[in-house]
């Protein structure tokens, strides 16, 4: 049986782990597909190099208010695709060929599941163990409970984010199933090419789990666009002769059907620590299936970390590149490659955004949640459309909500909708971080007039304290 000094299980941040520290040791990696993980192959990137045609697209058809007008945009969806994945594997096939060109690293193009203490068998045969191992194999799209929608299945039209953005062609009609973060960028992204999208989403309001008056204004807005059905749920499932699909639905008004040539499932994502079957390995799983941490990433099990959504309720990639980072570290210390204390990971202000139009980003808890804890707050909402740079976008829907502490008077929170939203609140997330006074940052600096940075300085200044 092979035996190496660290054993990774997946190339999405688990690849980045091998720093210069680690570089000479006996190191094995475990990948089944493509290096790289969700974000590079069928996550993060791709979907966002996809949303910048479709922004293009709805920013045209709205110029209008701007003394501007358009035709009607042809899309060529093959070189929409092909521009994407054509930049995107090589990168794949890159990484995969460069750590197999290192002498000290061996990869096994396959699937781990542990059958001992930091020992696993590979699905190509065999058993590998290692001193060290990290378990950073990812998650993978849920299906759905109902019959018909338990499994995805390409060949017939029922999709995840996994092969959606690979179709051969655009459907005229997409059914998608769930609005959460890809529910909503998929709806935008294919009602912008010209699909005829209905969005199925069982709460009131897609982005539920944002501040309520987001989550309120992005459902408006969506549901101009597309057919949005909120507080409605898929009952049956089934597939015609025809080859399409019909949707059984329950929503406000009672029974109804939707047809549908693709489905979309976005009802979430799974950590993969059951399908690695961690447990046999004695590493401990918790109520919802993720690889049990501590603040240094270390598992239940002497000599075995983990990252990433494996193990973090944070599916995203920049919460995973951190704890590779302190994982890289932790490692260095272990082998005694680095005369350093441990590392912890730093979740205090993990922010996200939601790349639909308009965008959404925030970091922190809504002002429900702080009510909930009973954590004193001030808040403040600025609009988009009251600074200058607002007029010039003639914007009417978006703002920026800061909730800030009474006693520190430092950023909590920060919730925003709207043209860059994602940039916008970096400021913020910035202020938080290194606990800098809600004055101090808007009255220490110059702001760029007339910016849409304005939107961040007018909203600290509107702050109220005692």
């Amino acid at each position: 049986m092979p035996h190496h000094n660290l054993l990774i299980i997946g190339t999405g941040s688990g690849n980045s782990v091998i720093t210069p520290e680690l570089e000479g040791l006996d190191i094995a990696i475990v990948e089944e597909g493509r290096f790289g993980g969700t974000c590079l192959n069928v996550g993060c990137i791709p979907t966002k190099m996809y949303v910048l045609p479709a922004d293009r697209i709805v920013e045209a058809r709205e110029s209008d208010r701007l003394g501007v007008t358009f035709p009607k945009p042809t899309v060529n969806w093959p070189a929409i695709r092909d521009r994407i994945f054509g930049r995107i594997d090589p990168i794949a096939s890159g990484g995969e060929a460069y750590r197999r060109s290192q002498d000290f690293v061996t990869v096994y193009a396959a699937t781990a599941r542990f059958v001992g203490d930091r020992t696993v068998a590979l699905s190509t045969g065999g058993q590998v163990s290692a001193d060290r191992i990290v378990v950073a194999a990812g998650s993978r799209a849920n299906g759905l409970p109902v019959d018909g929608l338990r499994e995805p299945d390409p060949s017939r039209g029922l999709h995840t984010s996994d092969t959606i953005m690979r179709l051969d062609t655009l459907p005229k009609r997409m059914a998608i199933v769930g609005g959460g973060f890809v529910g909503c960028e998929f709806a935008h992204v294919f009602s912008a090419l010209g699909v005829e999208v209905t969005q199925i989403q069982r709460s009131a309001t897609v982005l539920s789990k944002e501040e309520a008056e987001v989550a309120k204004r992005y459902t408006a807005l969506a549901g101009e666009r597309y057919d949005l059905r909120v507080s409605t749920g898929v009952n049956a499932a089934h597939r015609t002769e025809a080859g399409t699909w019909q949707l059984e639905v329950t929503g406000p008004q009672g029974r109804a059907t939707i047809d549908a040539d693709v489905v979309l499932l976005a009802t979430g994502r799974v950590p993969n620590g059951d399908r690695l079957d961690v447990t046999a390995g004695g590493i401990a799983l918790d109520e919802e299936g993720h690889v049990v941490v501590d603040a240094q990433q270390r598992t239940s099990v002497e000599g075995v970390w983990a990252l990433g959504d494996v193990s973090s309720h944070w599916q995203l990639k920049h919460v995973a590149n951190h704890e590779a980072r302190v994982v890289a570290h932790n490692l260095a210390v272990a082998f005694g490659r680095l005369d350093a204390a441990p590392q912890e990971s730093d979740h205090r202000f993990v922010p996200h955004a939601v790349f639909g139009h308009p965008q959404v980003a925030a970091f922190g808890p809504t002002a429900a949640e702080l009510e909930a804890s009973g954590t004193a707050y001030v808040t403040k909402t600025q609009r988009y459309g009251d600074i200058a740079y607002g007029w010039a976008l003639e914007d009417v829907g978006g703002f920026l909500t800061v909730h800030a502490s009474p006693v520190t008077r430092r950023v909590l929170a920060a919730h925003c909708i709207g043209p860059q939203a994602s940039t916008v609140i970096q400021p913020l997330i910035q202020a938080a971080s290194f606990g800098q006074d809600v004055h101090e940052v808007a009255r220490g600096q110059y702001w760029i007039h007339p910016a849409l940075s304005e939107v961040v300085e007018n909203a600290l200044l509107g702050l109220e304290f005692d």
